[in-house]
């Protein structure tokens, strides 16, 4: 099988990207700015990694004698873990930290300290999450078996409750990640023909996928059980809370962008075309919010300007904010939407809305009325 490919509408106002591209492109040259990090980039990511790894180092020290201490550092984990998976390891992956390939790979293998496999990640969010945002049967982010997020999925009678234990699923995603995704994936995209392009082949990528697991599993596991005065499961306990605090952030930043009220869903056509440019369906496909708050924007990786990040992903988070400014007027000049959320809560609240609207099936209904 061949890797998917999907048409878009190239006659479809391609004049919005064109001028949209050379303004952005203007304003890094007449201010005379790299598109990739700067300073500010530079002690995210130095804070970033410690608080994931000076906690880590903490633990397997095993200097920590109260088990509230141990908690305390389980939970910075998780907090560090978040905060390099969104803000530093995404630009790493997508090419947009440094100018420098070798950086890029560096940064973007830490994923590897968490349990993940950055090759997989690369293709479902750089290839089929950004190439194909919100198609059904191609973006992967809206496939889950176990969650309806797009109307073209089928409706299941448990998805009546998915707003309930939506949050728990959240938790554990990173969890899923480290004991089965990764190799689930693997194989689905070895079937599809997507390592190639990664440089890959199935046996060295397998391989890679298990000694960097056994190794992670050590570090983070084995090490504090062996290292800390403590019972077992209270390490495994802790371990799971920083899982949960990860995934839940991570769920909370991503799916507010795209799965929302707002947004639109497609299907392609017979031909695997869809109806509008690439540009324009990244638009109607992603969502803003909270642009109005620097410190939030700062911890979580720029992901509040989404919409930026989906027209931009060579240019690194730090730049967003600027070229909001442009992306937003020349979408008006053009009369393409520009969603936006005021705040995070209302970016999150209409996501679990369109949850319990896609569970219960309101939103096949309202569909079927117009």
């Amino acid at each position: 099988m061949s890797a998917p490919v999907v048409k878009f509408n190239k006659l479809d106002r391609p004049e919005f990207y064109r001028t949209l591209r050379t303004r952005v492109n203007n304003h890094f040259k007449e201010n005379n700015i790299s598109k990739h990090a700067n300073w500010n980039m530079k002690v995210k990511t130095i804070f970033m990694i410690s608080v994931y790894f000076i906690p880590l180092g903490v633990l397997i020290s095993g200097t920590v004698t109260s088990v509230w201490i141990m908690f305390a550092m389980w939970l910075l984990m998780g907090l560090g873990m978040a905060g390099i998976g969104l803000s530093i390891m995404h630009d790493a992956n997508h090419g947009s930290y440094s100018s420098k390939a070798y950086v890029n790979n560096l940064l973007g293998a830490i994923l590897y300290f968490m349990g993940g496999y950055y090759h997989n990640w690369r293709i479902q969010h750089n290839v089929l999450h950004h190439s194909f945002t919100n198609i059904h049967g191609y973006d992967e982010d809206i496939e889950k078996g176990v969650m309806r997020f797009s109307p073209e999925q089928e409706r299941k009678p448990i998805f009546k409750y998915q707003l309930f234990y939506a949050p728990l699923l959240y938790g554990i995603m990173t969890l899923y990640w480290l004991v089965a995704k990764d190799i689930e994936q693997l194989i689905r995209y070895n079937k599809k023909d997507l390592l190639k392009a990664q440089g890959l082949t199935f046996g060295k990528a397998l391989f890679e996928i298990i000694i960097s697991k056994i190794a992670y599993v050590a570090l983070t596991i084995v090490l504090p059980i062996v290292m800390l005065p403590f019972a077992w499961w209270q390490v495994i306990l802790g371990f799971i809370a920083m899982q949960f605090i990860c995934g839940l952030i991570l769920a909370c930043i991503f799916q507010p962008a795209h799965v929302i009220e707002s947004t639109d869903f497609f299907t392609p056509d017979e031909d695997l075309s869809v109806e509008n440019h690439w540009a324009i369906h990244q638009m109607r496909t992603t969502s803003n919010f909270a642009n109005g708050s620097k410190i939030f924007s700062w911890l979580i990786g720029g992901l509040n300007y989404q919409i930026e990040h989906h027209l931009f992903p060579n240019i690194c988070h730090v730049h967003y904010k600027d070229i909001s400014k442009i992306v937003k007027e020349t979408a008006l000049e053009f009369n393409i939407p520009y969603y936006h959320h005021e705040t995070f809560y209302a970016a999150v609240k209409s996501h679990f809305k369109l949850l319990h609207s896609l569970g219960t099936g309101a939103y096949d209904r309202a569909l079927v009325q117009e």
